[in-house]
């Protein structure tokens, strides 16, 4: 096989392509959670319902889930360069358009914007490193990268702090617009080409079909809770996703060789592999730390700045982890690596227990040592995999294949999770002693202190001894919710774990895919290697 690149550019510009890769994956990782701090100010400006601050966060995610694999699979038809640098574009202009925003409705939509071409950006991003990087150089790249995603996620609640209290909200928007125009100014000037140059057309159906399908799967586990998970807007999602979903199988397997996806992907057992520990790993991590999060704003009391800076053992232990793995990829096999990552994640959350409703923050400070390091430690194979299971011509799908995964599971796992905490708090603070006294306001109340609002809510009773004993009620169902919901995140990292350490194979992954050779790995280029790159014989049938 063989895929168009220019190898008249100099090696050394791999690493400014590294580099706008990193910002613009940085920037669109950090407006997944920066914006949370921001809702009361921009509820304050707006006048906004909960209602339409709910949808600035759930369009943004919407959009990041749904166009991940429909980016990938056309920046391999189009040219990955081409098609990141108009994604970037896309991205920093709806960054201006949610800055300046005249009112919710307008930031919602162009938040959704802004999903979109953080899609493309997320999903390309691999590719173009792995385009460039090979053998070992591949393995500490992919360290950098996964280290900036785990970064991004760790300082969200920090610089949107910082952002939102020093210079207001909209800041935390605007500031991707001069980042991002000299990220982009870098990668267009830069990065190489590279495509898949047997491609045939665009599978239209195949992208309107799968937009579609993930879009209602997104979106009905993003509002489940709000409209009910049993209610009918919630179960036709579910189940027109499903059929679309079916639907868009038959149209692939009928396309063949134009398909913007591959199926012959699902017999490789590596793929399947990596694919489910990063659905588990997202589903598993992305809640529980939202959730220490919240325990640390709502019950402890710490401003976002504080709780930015409290949580920043567990972004050193990320970071360290990520460079460190970087250098492991080409020596360890890599479900080792996979498999002890998600363990180290699950023992993390584990550790939730050590807090109680007396405990300083300090009692987190075991568990976000073990998550920082398991994750830190999965970012890089994860992203390095998702390239390496599929020819190098078909890059960019694989990687949006990956990506997708990953944001479906940050989706699934803060909405489930999510509707798991609120019952549990709920239910744990209306069966209190303290929760007679309020009569049948009592599960109301309950909902008000899973929302991190049972201080202000005890408060509000008017009457000093009564406010005392619902506020200690409030603060040992918040604690007992949160070790709940976060062993259940456990089991679901150990769940992962076990599928990491059986379900990866290096002979499943393409010959210098990793900077490893096994005779039965097909190799990357077939018998049309391009120049400077060895054509190697030998393929699994």
């Amino acid at each position: 096989m063989s895929q168009h690149i220019d190898p008249t550019r100099p090696e050394h510009g791999r690493g400014w392509t590294l580099a706008a890769v990193c910002a613009a994956t940085f920037m669109l990782m950090l407006d997944l959670t920066v914006v949370n701090v921001a809702l009361p100010d921009m509820r304050d400006t707006f006048d906004a319902s909960f209602s339409q601050l709910q949808w600035v966060l759930d369009a943004y995610a919407l959009g990041l889930a749904v166009f991940l694999l429909t980016a990938g699979s056309l920046a391999d038809r189009l040219g990955r360069k081409k098609v990141f640098n108009a994604g970037f574009v896309m991205f920093v202009l709806a960054s201006l358009a949610c800055g300046t925003a005249p009112d919710a409705l307008f930031l919602s939509v162009a938040r959704g914007v802004q999903g979109i071409g953080g899609a493309v950006l997320f999903a390309i991003g691999p590719a173009l490193i792995g385009h460039e990087y090979r053998g070992r150089d591949r393995g500490r790249a992919f360290g950098i990268f996964g280290g900036v995603v785990g970064l991004a996620i760790a300082f969200g609640p920090l610089i949107g702090g910082a952002l939102t209290d020093g210079i207001g909200w909209r800041w935390i928007f605007l500031v991707n617009v001069p980042v991002g125009a000299v990220a982009l100014a870098v990668g267009a000037a830069r990065m190489r080409e590279s495509r898949d140059p047997r491609a045939r057309g665009m599978d239209r159906q195949g992208l309107l079909v799968f937009s579609g399908a993930l879009g209602l799967l997104v979106l009905g586990f993003l509002r489940g809770e709000a409209q009910g998970w049993g209610s009918a807007p919630t179960l036709a999602m579910f189940a027109v996703s499903a059929a679309l979903f079916v639907v868009f199988w038959r149209v692939e397997r009928r396309l063949g060789e134009r398909a913007m996806f591959d199926l012959a992907l699902f017999r490789n057992v590596t793929f399947n592999g990596i694919s489910a520990v990063t659905l588990l790993s997202g589903a598993a991590t992305m809640p529980a730390i939202f959730l220490q999060i919240s325990y640390v704003q709502n019950v402890l009391g710490f401003s976002a700045w504080d709780t930015g800076v409290r949580f920043l053992p567990l972004t050193v232990c990320l970071f360290a982890a990520a460079a460190l793995a970087g250098g492991l990829t080409t020596r360890l096999p890599q479900r080792v690596l996979v498999g002890t990552s998600l363990a180290l994640v699950a023992v993390g959350l584990s550790l939730v227990t050590l807090v109680d409703a007396d405990s300083a923050w300090t009692a987190l400070l075991p568990g976000m040592v073990g998550i920082g390091l398991g994750m830190g430690l999965f970012n890089p194979p994860r992203a390095s995999l998702s390239i390496a299971v599929a020819e190098p011509s078909k890059a960019g799908m694989a990687s949006g294949v990956g990506e997708t995964f990953q944001q479906v599971g940050f989706a699934v796992g803060i909405a489930a999770f999510g509707a798991l905490f609120q019952s549990r708090v709920t239910g744990l603070f209306a069966h209190s002693p303290a929760a007679d006294a309020l009569g049948p306001r009592a599960e109301e109340f309950g909902r008000a202190v899973a929302a991190g609002g049972g201080a202000e809510a005890a408060r509000s009773v008017g009457d000093p001894a009564l406010a005392a004993r619902l506020e200690e009620a409030a603060r040992t169902a918040f604690t007992d919710g949160l070790t709940e919901v976060v062993l259940a995140c456990a089991a679901l990292a150990a769940l992962g774990a076990i599928v990491g350490f059986a379900g990866i194979r290096t002979r499943d992954l393409h010959e210098n895919a990793l900077g490893t050779h096994d005779v039965d790995s097909p190799a990357p280029y077939g018998d049309h290697a391009p120049e400077g790159v060895p054509a190697t014989a030998g393929s699994r049938p």
